[in-house]
């Protein structure tokens, strides 16, 4: 009984405590959570079970879209949907029986009295809206028809083609007006079917009662020239499904700016956008990572509407270097982020903390001469400074800012009237941002750091070992005051060297990376002498005096 009592007792050895740390900071960092990126895993388990972007593309077909259901079987083809084949085959039987369709991206009944869908208009391919409306015929066609509407939205936009003063667009009531005059109609005609959604109705709305008070189009002109660029490159139903979707002039505004900037990748962000349900996430998020951001997209779509949702819910990227997650983890993720996110870093805490004990009871254990027991590590400290590295190793995204998009810059037209009111620029704030070879940095001379270290405990727990007496001790232990001075050299070394790979180009400019090393120099010398040396030679003091005493 005594036997067994007492090997309850027994603390567990160096071996099992580093093992046991080592595998709970591996089992932590296999959890797919984190706080600024999300994990492929994690995408995977949100989108299992989820309808793929070809079943969606089906449902487009069984509702007779044809246009959208033709960008996203594109969108489909670029992802590798298996499913593309059968919504291609689908969309061809479609397209047989409406071939006249075609052209308009499907059958719309509220347009159909006006303009007449059906009749064989000798397109047979997918055409830009605004190749219709341009025209003289369809413009009067549409004038009688929304001059008879009841709607005040409408009669307050089809005023607007009165206002002289403009800065983009020549009046629509001079010659060359005619873009001008086929947006205003394009925009009564969304408005009058209800084309758009209620918050971007509303808000067009007050955007021409302001424009008709100061008989100016003022803020109402950029959205005039972006329902312009989006009018050029997508038919009416593509078009009104998009706008369905968008909640705001400002998405319209970044929808055309991404159709500029990047056309060949239109299928793939306008199926993202009816996919998910919501245009506006989908142009925030590819404003702000760019074509990066859209790789994120592309894999998201592959997973399914279930990873798209959770990608634009949470507008981060994907850290493609995240451990592999298991399915129960991912599940708990998806259930509760934020108490994942927090057991996840508890890993990091804990593992760390039982390494450390672990090396602790290897290299600092007590001394087996003259009972002299040897100031250990503080296992806690350290091991908040390690798993707070481990995070930033570990979480690309944490400290290094988003580059740039690709897709912000903003396409200027030539003004064409001058404005009474000139613009102003809003000046562009850069974003601070931490290369990865500034990264590398900063964990290469934390390392050294944490060696340098662990050789002064090695070299106090030498001494301590020895038979010597107490103050032949102390004279060794001031003896290797350079060596524990040695943290400060090689953080100056490792800043004076970080310098000069900044300067010869090796490294980007950083001076982060150059005074962290002497940072860290000057913490480690500090936890050397004050934590160890000073209490280990206060010791040996006390104990050479009393035996100076008890000497006769």
């Amino acid at each position: 009984m005594s036997t067994s009592a007492a090997t309850a007792n027994r603390p567990l050895s160096a071996p099992v405590l580093v093992a046991a740390g080592l595998g709970l900071a591996l089992l932590a960092w296999s959890v797919p959570v984190s706080l600024k990126s999300v994990s492929p895993a994690l995408l995977r388990e949100a989108g299992a079970g989820t309808p793929s972007l070809s079943a969606f593309g089906r449902q487009l077909v069984d509702s007779e879209k044809i246009g959208p259901a033709a960008l996203t079987l594109t969108a489909a083809r670029a992802i590798a949907e298996p499913g593309a084949p059968a919504l291609d085959a689908a969309l061809k039987v479609l397209v047989a029986h409406q071939p006249e369709m075609v052209a308009w991206g499907g059958w719309d009944p509220f347009l159909d009295p006006i303009l007449n869908l059906r009749k064989n208009n000798g397109r047979n391919e997918s055409t830009p809206v605004l190749a219709f409306f341009i025209t003289e015929k369809t413009r009067s066609a549409l004038s009688d028809y929304l001059a008879r509407s009841r709607s005040l939205g409408v009669q307050s936009l089809l005023k607007t083609r009165e206002i002289q003063l403009t800065g983009r667009f020549v009046p629509a009531n001079r010659p060359g007006g005619q873009p001008l005059d086929a947006v205003v109609f394009l925009a009564a005609l969304l408005y009058q079917g209800e084309h758009l959604s209620p918050a971007l109705q509303r808000e067009v709305r007050g955007l021409a009662d302001t424009a008709l008070e100061r008989k100016d189009l003022g803020e109402l002109e950029p959205f005039y020239v972006d329902l312009l660029s989006l009018g050029k490159r997508l038919d009416w139903v593509q078009l009104d499904q998009l706008l369905r979707r968008t909640e705001s002039t400002k998405t319209v505004g970044e929808y055309a700016q991404l159709a500029r900037v990047a056309p060949d990748q239109l299928p793939v962000i306008y199926a993202a956008a009816l996919f998910s349900g919501s245009a506006d996430r989908v142009a925030s998020y590819l404003l702000q990572y760019g074509k990066s951001g859209l790789g994120d997209l592309r894999l998201a779509l592959a997973n399914g509407q279930g990873a798209v949702n959770q990608l634009m819910l949470w507008q981060v990227p994907v850290n493609h270097s995240a451990g592999v997650g298991f399915g129960l983890a991912a599940s708990l993720v998806l259930l509760h982020p934020l108490v994942m996110l927090s057991v996840k870093y508890l890993g990091y805490v804990l593992g760390a903390f039982l390494l450390l004990l672990g090396l602790d009871r290897l290299i600092v254990a007590p001394a087996t001469a003259g009972g002299h027991p040897l100031p250990h590590m503080k296992s806690g400290a350290l091991a908040l400074l390690f798993s707070a590295l481990l995070i930033v190793a570990t979480e690309p995204f944490l400290l290094k800012a988003a580059p740039p998009s690709e897709y912000r810059a903003r396409l200027v037209l030539p003004v064409l009237v001058v404005n009474s009111t000139p613009s102003s620029t809003p000046t562009a704030k850069t974003t601070p941002t931490m290369d990865s070879s500034t990264l590398i940095s900063i964990g290469f001379f934390a390392s050294l750091q944490i060696a340098m270290y662990f050789i002064c405990l090695l070299k106090i727990r030498e001494v301590a070992r020895t038979t010597l007496p107490p103050l032949v001790k102390l004279k060794l232990m001031e003896n290797e005051e350079n060596l524990f001075d040695g943290g400060l050299y090689v953080g100056i070394g490792g800043t004076a060297t970080a310098l000069v790979l900044q300067v010869l180009g090796i490294i980007e400019p950083n001076l982060l990376a150059a005074y962290s090393s002497n940072l860290f120099g000057i913490t480690c010398v500090a936890l050397v002498k004050i934590r160890h040396v000073r209490p280990f030679k206060r010791q040996l003091i006390l104990e050479g005096q009393a035996e100076s005493k008890i000497a006769p």
